[in-house]
């Protein structure tokens, strides 16, 4: 079984780290990602200079030559009948989250979060079988759920139904309280219609300590200057 995957938003794509994790535990299990899209509109730096490309780059070399870049500027047709089977899309939190400014979402708005919009090119053009989000929790909060209604209103209309889920990362037996936003899309094209249930919660069976490295290199650590910053923004409520 060899599925066909692409990847929008993908910074070091770990999306395709579980898919790798899958290859490891299911034997006959491939999948080949077709194409990726990242690219940092704010970067000065040409984009394989750009830090979520070298980090891609680094762990599937491979596909190296297969970054599209700018969602926003794609010609999708390029890909018209090739079967994909999954199109995955963590379009950028950063106007959503409750640790930026949160300027929005909607379409047309410039911000970087209204990006998500884009991927109805993709999604036109390709036709996947599934359709993968995940993004943060205020996405269905009260002052953006309208928009998250919105898109799924649309996914539907595409021809897709919805299945969403907040999950935190201690439900899958990682100990950090993360909270996101998934929504997985099935294509509506059989006789039975589709039907998606979320795994049942993990134990939470593991600590900090469990996963924190005995030694650390010291190209990790922050200078002494940095860390004399923070403190001082800290101190004046700036932190």
């Amino acid at each position: 079984m060899k599925i066909n995957v692409v990847t929008m938003c993908s910074g070091y794509d770990s999306q395709c780290l579980a898919l790798e994790r899958l290859k490891r535990d299911y034997p006959g299990f491939d999948y080949e990602l077709v194409a990726w899209s990242e690219f940092d509109p704010e970067s000065k730096q040409p984009i394989d200079k750009q830090p979520a490309v070298i980090a891609h780059n680094a762990l599937f070399p491979q596909w190296a030559g297969r970054n599209l870049g700018d969602m926003t500027q794609i010609d999708w047709t390029r890909f018209e009948g090739e079967k994909i089977d999954l199109l995955t899309y963590s379009t950028p939190c950063t106007d959503v989250s409750q640790a930026g400014l949160q300027k929005g979402i909607a379409e047309g708005s410039g911000t970087r979060s209204s990006i998500l919009w884009y991927t109805r090119n993709a999604i036109k053009v390709l036709r996947p079988k599934f359709l993968m989000m995940e993004n943060v929790k205020a996405l269905v909060s009260k002052k953006f759920k309208p928009f998250y209604d919105k898109w799924i209103a649309e996914l539907y209309e595409l021809g897709y139904d919805s299945y969403a889920r907040v999950c935190n990362g201690t439900e899958v037996n990682v100990p950090q309280n993360r909270e996101r936003i998934f929504v997985l899309s099935v294509r509506r094209d059989s006789e039975r219609e589709p039907e998606y249930k979320f795994p049942f919660p993990l134990p939470l069976t593991r600590t900090v300590e469990d996963i924190l490295e005995d030694e650390v290199d010291e190209k990790f650590f922050l200078k002494d200057e940095r860390v004399q910053d923070f403190i001082e923004r800290i101190q004046h409520g700036e932190g």
